[in-house]
């Protein structure tokens, strides 16, 4: 069968130039000269017969014809970019895994031992970055610019979108549960029914930018049968690695991500004093690019990675130590 097309270069351009709006950008990109750039804009549009895009004063945008051409170009790129890598042989097995920081820490980074047990000849690099939860920055795709350069790549996000050009699998539905530090409870206990807490203070997780899906002290009060309590003061952090310092560190009382502070309540560093539990609004989910799904390293990550995910608790099963 024989193709024919415009040069691939051509191609190239034009979708550089639709995703930033601009020829000077894609040349920055590209390695070349905005004249170069744009003479290939010109040799596309001459083999096509059509404008592809409309040069206006201070602006570029896509013509009706460019914008029914640029997702199959994108689609297409990709998929010659996942032939030729998959075909590839790599020296060396890195695979990047992007992931929020807290999850991050306390969940993934533990556990990574057992794959590189599985998977020895593999190097792992984590990169560890806020822009992994909805509504900080842009989606998952910000991390994939240009699969070109991607290498073997996944990501984990905290959220609720469904990513489209990647596959996505849903790893944890957490729960928050209440959490503080043994020190804390002593000097603020006993306790007997959670209005003990009314009067006591309360960490505030500020680390989605959405107020509507944050977990929420008055919503956990109301679950626990306590009305009318003042839920507003206390400390407020922009980070949920930072709040659960301040847990750890007596500061108060938190609502923390139980697959988070798992290990804090079995070593002893956090106690839970009641088991009222706030369902999570945000899942955690596994991210990957179409184009590099089919990667055989990457296929190994993501089976492992959902195994371990099956097997681990997203609420507690314990006893509230203030039960009783």
């Amino acid at each position: 069968m024989s193709y024919r097309l415009p040069p691939l270069s051509a191609l190239r351009a034009f979708e550089a130039v639709a995703r930033h709006a601009s020829f000077k950008k894609a040349a920055a990109e590209l390695f070349v000269t905005p004249a170069a750039v744009s003479q290939q804009i010109k040799t596309l549009e001459t083999y096509l017969g059509v404008a592809l895009f409309r040069r206006l004063p201070r602006a570029l945008e896509l013509s009706e014809q460019g914008l029914a051409m640029l997702p199959k170009v994108r689609e297409g790129l990709d998929c010659l970019v996942a032939a030729v890598e998959f075909a590839r042989v790599r020296p060396d097995a890195l695979l990047t895994v992007h992931a929020p920081p807290s999850f991050a820490l306390r969940w993934l980074v533990p556990r990574l031992s057992r794959f590189g047990a599985l998977h020895p000849d593999v190097k792992l690099r984590l990169a560890s970055d806020v822009g992994n939860i909805d509504g900080v920055g842009r989606g998952p795709e910000s991390l994939f610019v240009d699969l070109r350069d991607a290498g073997d790549a996944v990501a984990v996000r905290f959220g609720v979108n469904d990513y489209p050009g990647f596959r996505r699998d849903v790893l944890l539905a957490p729960e928050y549960v209440l959490v503080c530090s043994p020190d804390l409870l002593t000097r603020i206990g006993p306790l007997k029914t959670p209005a003990d807490l009314r009067d006591q203070t309360l960490i505030h997780d500020e680390s989605i930018p959405d107020e509507s899906v944050r977990p929420s002290w008055a919503e956990w009060f109301r679950l626990a049968g306590v009305p009318d309590v003042d839920v507003s003061r206390g400390p407020r952090f922009s980070s949920a690695v930072l709040v659960l310092e301040a847990a750890l560190g007596g500061q108060g009382l938190a609502l923390a991500l139980w697959p988070q502070v798992e290990a804090d309540v079995a070593s002893g560093r956090l106690v839970v004093p009641f088991p009222t539990a706030l369902p999570s609004r945000y899942v955690y989910s596994l991210v990957i690019p179409e184009a590099l799904a089919e990667r055989p390293l990457i296929q190994d990550f993501r089976a492992w990675l959902v195994a371990e995910a099956k097997g681990a608790a997203s609420g507690p099963s314990v006893t509230a130590a203030g039960d009783g």
